[in-house]
């Protein structure tokens, strides 16, 4: 709390991350924001003043979540009272819109009243909702709604019973995977991720939905692969198909999966194996079976597993094939499907920047950054990025300064200083 000397709290934990003048912290806020994937956001010295005043005030929802980043303590932790805790004791509520909200526990208990059926369907119907605005709404933007409706499911859980509580138990695992793939693929945040993919499939246990719970662990497995932590992505992977048999699951699902053991083999190195595993998915598309895939599994086609291809034949060096490989994706990929058009340009740009082709290269991230500009998406720029390091033996020909002043610029959507 706030103390008459002024927040010591914050200010403490300021000094203690290595901040010795509040001019270096507003700065080292603002990059973390840009990391963060939050635009147009920048801090100064005298906020920084302001909040370790002996009365700080509330910082806004971006502000929060980048103190909490950066210093890794809560809001409570750092000397900031909310002020619906001020409206508590006074014996009313208020929740601003857009706080950032702490995981709910997923309750266990069977209620001895029970709410109709038609909550458990209108509950899920918001998490359809949510699930259909991931492809266009900025994931700064959903990620608090998709929070607060976890927290209302949780609510409701204890006091639902039979069918109802099993459709609101399914959608709540639904939501809370929503949330932990925007952590992890939107927002880069894998520790949050872990933990909301935790609360996901406990959610899922509650439902008693083995597809969900496959699909939840396999989610889980993209954090330690991404960190090359292969023991741990594939005893995730063996947890996913156990679930995965118990099905029925489709020819779809079981693609995914091999799809998502061959990024993280990719990631650890290993695209000998993971050109196996993605054949492997390419038969049993072929083969197809009798099952249909869920309504939840809109992140997944024929065109994605080309996508996971071509991305592990460029990481194995076979540029030819993988030239190949993502134009084909990039024609067939549907027009609403901005994030993916966004890693796809990325990965040719890779590919043409590996074949000692740079302006080519250059002309592609180009591409993607116009993407980016109307869809943000972490993965996408972390390819530009990569394509721009690969760049470094051009860095003084015109069309690399180019997609400099681009990448630098005023108006990109994530500063390419952050990192």
């Amino acid at each position: 709390m706030a103390q008459a000397a002024g927040n010591t709290a914050l200010k403490s934990a300021r000094v203690a991350a290595g901040y010795r003048s509040q001019q270096t912290f507003a700065d080292a806020l603002t990059r973390a924001a840009a990391d963060l994937g939050i635009r147009g956001l920048a801090v100064g010295a005298r906020q920084v003043r302001r909040w370790e005043s002996s009365v700080p005030p509330w910082p806004h929802a971006d502000l929060q979540r980048v103190l909490v980043h950066l210093l890794g303590q809560s809001m409570e932790e750092l000397g900031f009272t909310p002020p619906w805790a001020e409206d508590a004791r006074a014996g009313t509520v208020r929740r601003p819109t857009g706080q950032p909200l702490a995981l709910a526990t997923v309750p266990t208990q069977r209620p001895a009243t029970s709410h109709p059926d038609s909550v458990g369907t209108d509950y899920a119907a918001i998490t359809r909702a949510h699930r259909h605005m991931y492809w266009s709404v900025a994931p700064s933007t959903l990620h608090p709604a998709v929070l607060e409706h976890t927290r209302l499911g949780c609510a409701l859980l204890p006091e639902t019973g039979g069918t109802c509580r099993r459709a609101v138990a399914a959608a709540l695992a639904e939501s809370y995977l929503l949330a932990g793939r925007i952590e992890f693929f939107d927002l880069r945040e894998p520790d949050q991720a872990s933990e909301t993919l935790l609360r996901a499939l406990q959610a899922a246990g509650e439902a008693d939905d083995h597809l969900l719970g496959a699909a939840i662990l396999a989610h889980t497995a993209f954090i330690p692969g991404w960190a090359g932590d292969r023991e741990s992505a594939v005893e995730r992977m063996v947890a996913a198909r156990a679930y995965a048999r118990r099905g029925p699951a489709s020819a779809e699902i079981w693609a995914w999966l091999d799809a998502v053991e061959a990024e993280c083999e990719t990631r650890c190195g290993n695209t000998r194996a993971a050109l196996h595993l993605i054949r492997h998915g390419e038969d049993a598309l072929a083969l197809g079976n009798e099952h249909v895939s869920p309504s939840w599994l809109d992140w997944f086609t024929p065109v994605r597993l080309a996508a996971f291809k071509g991305n592990t034949e460029l990481r194995a060096g076979h540029l030819p094939q993988a030239r190949e490989t993502l134009a084909r994706v990039l024609e067939e990929l549907p027009e609403h499907d901005t994030k993916q058009r966004t890693v796809i340009l990325g990965d040719l740009a890779a590919v043409e920047a590996a074949a000692e082709a740079p302006e080519k290269a250059c002309a592609y991230a180009l591409q993607a950054l116009d993407q980016l500009g109307e869809t943000w998406y972490a993965m996408g720029m972390d390819r530009i990025r990569e394509v721009r390091r690969a760049l470094a033996p051009w860095q003084h020909e015109r069309y690399v300064r180019e997609l400099d002043d681009r990448l630098y610029g005023w108006g990109t959507t994530v500063s390419a200083l952050a990192r």
